[in-house]
C-alpha cells in the first residue's frame, strides 16, 4: 500500500449536493496528494453521469458504480475494498463535511500513531430535532452497554487505518450504522481510537435518507456487536434479574408453608439458562476474536 490517504464518498441521489461540492473534494486532493473512490450506491438520479464527467478529467478519482443500492456502509465497503492507500477517510456526499480538515485529522493520526480519529462534531448546530434526538439515543445506548470513551460516535467522518478496516468491514452491517459499529470494533479490539474536533455544514441541497429504522437498525448492530464481542454483557445482567426474582417471587410463598411456586421457579431455571448461554456465547466469543488476530 501506498503511505497515503484516500477519501472515500459514498453518494446515493446526491446530484444537487455533488455538482458543488465535489469541485471542492477534488481541490482538496490536489493540494494534498490525496486519491478519491466516490461509490454510487444505486442511485435514481443523475449521480452516476456527474461523477463520470469528474473522473474522465482526473486520473486520481475512482467511480464505483454499484447496479442497486446496497445501503451506506455497503457503498463505504466498496470504497475500502478498493482503496490501495495506507489510510481512508471517510466523508458524505451532501457537503456537510468540510475537506479542509482532512489534513489537521490526518495529521493527528501521525502524530498520536493512532488507528482511528474520529471526527466530532463538538458544536454541531440542531437543524434538524428529529436526526438530534435518535444520534443522542444512539450514543447514549453504546455508552450503557459499552465502554465507549468517544463522545461522537456516530460521526460520518472518520480517518483509520486501511488494513485494519478492511479485516473488520466482513462484521460490519452496510446499513447507516456502519460508522458507529466499525468504531466500536475498532475499540473493542483495543485499537487506539481518538477524537478530534471538526467544522459541521448545513445541508444546503438535496434530503437526508436518516428515519427511525436508522436508530432502532443501529441500536440492534450495537447490541450484535456486544454479543459477538462480550456476551456477557448481556447474558450475566439478564440471567441475576430471572434469578434475585425468582428468588423473591418464591420465598414468601416457602416460609408461609405453601410450598414452592412454580412461577418462580421457571424464573430460577430461565435465569440459569440464560447464565450457561451466556458461557457458551462466551466461548464462541473468544474463538472468534482469535479468528481475528
Amino acid at each position: 500500500m501506498e503511505n497515503t490517504l484516500t477519501i472515500i464518498m459514498p453518494a446515493y441521489n446526491e446530484e444537487e449536493s455533488l455538482k458543488s461540492f465535489i469541485p471542492e473534494v477534488i481541490d482538496n486532493c490536489k493540494k494534498n496528494s490525496y486519491k478519491l473512490i466516490i461509490v454510487n450506491d444505486g442511485s435514481k438520479d443523475n449521480t452516476k453521469e456527474i461523477l463520470k464527467g469528474f473522473s474522465d478529467k482526473e486520473d486520481f478519482i475512482k467511480i464505483i458504480n454499484h447496479k442497486v443500492n446496497k445501503g451506506y456502509g455497503g457503498a463505504i465497503k466498496s470504497g475500502i475494498l478498493n482503496a490501495t492507500t495506507d489510510y481512508v477517510v471517510t466523508i458524505d456526499a451532501d457537503g456537510q463535511h468540510n475537506p479542509s480538515d482532512i489534513p489537521n485529522l490526518f495529521s493527528k493520526l501521525k502524530e498520536s500513531d493512532a488507528d482511528m480519529i474520529v471526527g466530532s462534531r463538538i458544536e454541531e448546530k440542531i437543524n434538524n430535532y428529529y436526526r438530534h434526538v435518535g444520534k443522542s439515543i444512539i450514543r447514549k445506548f453504546a455508552k450503557l452497554v459499552m465502554t465507549v470513551p468517544i463522545r461522537d460516535i456516530n460521526s460520518g467522518m472518520k480517518l483509520y487505518n486501511t488494513e485494519l478496516a478492511k479485516k473488520y468491514i466482513p462484521l460490519s452491517p452496510d446499513t447507516m450504522a456502519f460508522s458507529d459499529i466499525i468504531a466500536l470494533m475498532f475499540l473493542n479490539q483495543k485499537h487506539l481510537v481518538l477524537e478530534e474536533p471538526v467544522q459541521i455544514r448545513a445541508r444546503e441541497k438535496g434530503k437526508s435518507t436518516i428515519s427511525t429504522n436508522t436508530a432502532f437498525n443501529t441500536i440492534l448492530a450495537i447490541l450484535s456487536v456486544l454479543v459477538l464481542f462480550n456476551p456477557m454483557r448481556v447474558f450475566l445482567p439478564i440471567a441475576f434479574i430471572n434469578i434475585v426474582f425468582g428468588i423473591l417471587w418464591g420465598l414468601p410463598f416457602l416460609i408461609m408453608g405453601r410450598g414452592v411456586s412454580n412461577g418462580a421457579i421457571i424464573t430460577i431455571i430461565s435465569g440459569i439458562l440464560f447464565f450457561f448461554l451466556g458461557l457458551i456465547a462466551d466461548q464462541l466469543s473468544m474463538l472468534r476474536k482469535e479468528r481475528l488476530k
